[in-house]
């Protein structure tokens, strides 16, 4: 994890400037969204029902849309935050990048997704339905960019800067990675206790895998496919995704504990097989 560290040290690391640069981030984040937002009403393209929109993937050109830009936003501002408070570079955030980790990560995870939804119909078929139809095609054009920014915006703020910060104020890997597992999970409690666990195992095993790979890269590929799978492939009529015309619906909520259980226990092993991620691409510059 020493390369991890080494990211983690860049720059100005005085304790303070870490609540600091997070309150600027976001403010510069509510006065872009609000620039954003008043832009549309003179163009005169927001839609009427933009607050039902907003919670309903249903919508989808709205929903999704409206996720990139205010992930994307929000990227931009804590990138900015962050240079001026810390000095610090886009890069020493990411960390080592590697697009074979990504790819690695993301194929994975597929295979994680797919075997956990053939459990889940081999215990109970009856809680799945074939939904795709003409607008899954329009879900997948626009969910697919809007889940990489806001995949993304979630790797950089919780697997690199704040578990950056979390390990050069303990200089502990695991602490680090509880800690930032259990704030990415505490995000995850209005969508159900289950869901909410299954975020913090997510978070801390992530965090780790971080650390060890020196960068999000790999995790990104895990995270993107995850929420992508959730959105478009097997949509639960008990996630955040819910209504959304994905090619099948899944409504099994007396599986939800076995379906945070099942990615638990493949992180474990991504963990492990982690190790060998540090020779598929140069250390960091």
């Amino acid at each position: 994890m020493t390369d991890f560290l080494d990211l983690a040290a860049r720059g100005k690391t005085g304790w303070w400037r870490y609540p600091v640069a997070i309150v600027l981030a976001l403010v510069l984040w509510l006065v872009f969204v609000t620039v954003a937002i008043v832009a549309l009403e003179l163009a005169r393209v927001m839609p009427a029902d933009i607050t039902q929109a907003l919670t309903r993937p249903s919508h989808i050109q709205v929903f999704y849309g409206a996720t990139g830009g205010l992930f994307g936003l929000l990227l931009v501002a804590l990138t900015l935050s962050v240079r001026l408070m810390h000095g610090k570079r886009f890069g020493d955030i990411v960390g080592v990048w590697s697009w074979r980790r990504l790819a690695t990560g993301a194929g994975i995870w597929l295979v994680v997704c797919l075997l956990g939804g053939v459990i889940d119909f081999l215990l109970q078929p009856s809680g799945f339905s074939a939904t795709a139809s003409a607008a899954t095609v329009t879900l997948a054009v626009w969910a697919l960019p809007s889940l990489i920014v806001q995949t993304f915006t979630e790797e950089f703020i919780f697997r690199g800067y704040i578990t950056q910060a979390l390990l050069l104020a303990t200089r502990r890997p695991l602490v680090s990675a509880l800690l930032s597992g259990l704030a990415f999970g505490a995000l995850h409690i209005p969508n159900g206790w289950p869901q909410a666990a299954g975020a913090v195992a997510f978070g801390v095993i992530t965090a780790l895998i971080a650390m060890r790979t020196g960068g999000v890269a790999f995790t990104f590929g895990l995270h993107l496919v995850n929420n992508l799978f959730g959105a478009v492939i097997v949509v639960s009529a008990n996630d955040v995704f819910r209504g959304s015309p994905a090619l099948i619906t899944q409504e099994t909520p007396n599986l939800m504990w076995l379906d945070a259980t099942i990615p638990v226990v493949a992180l474990a092993a991504a963990l492990w097989f982690s190790g060998a991620l540090r020779q598929l691409s140069p250390r960091p510059s």
